[in-house]
């Protein structure tokens, strides 16, 4: 079953590491991929740039209309995600776990919604 951990934290709290630390919240985050990946369930992962790079497109009176920056104001923006596939949400949640996004943040699991875990659903 395929399963998206979703890595949510306070992108100002990046901006305030010392570069030290950066460096060993990267590392952490190489670690972890490299047993998503020797363990043969990473499909893939990312981390994802600043909100300050992002673009929010909408439907307005009919016509599209692009924004600067995420829709909502939250105090946690989604920095990256992993996408995995494992037997269960058991599995997927013990993998999210062990994600260093839970020590400076949140990290969700969602199940995909794609035709691969609905032939797995179908088998069960």
């Amino acid at each position: 079953m395929e399963y998206m951990i979703l890595i949510y934290a306070d992108e100002s709290r990046w901006a305030e590491m010392t570069p030290e630390q950066g460096q060993l919240m990267y590392a952490d985050y190489m670690q972890y991929s490299r047993e998503l990946a020797e363990a043969g369930v990473m499909k893939s992962g990312s981390e994802l740039k600043p909100t300050s790079t992002a673009k929010s497109l909408r439907t307005k009176n009919g016509s599209v209309v692009t924004t600067d920056g995420p829709f909502a104001e939250t105090r946690e923006q989604l920095g990256g995600y992993y996408l995995v596939d494992v037997p269960n949400q058991e599995s997927a949640l013990a993998w999210a776990a062990k994600c260093p996004g839970v020590r400076t943040g949140s990290v969700e699991v969602r199940l995909c919604a794609n035709a691969a875990n609905a032939a797995a659903a179908q088998k069960a």
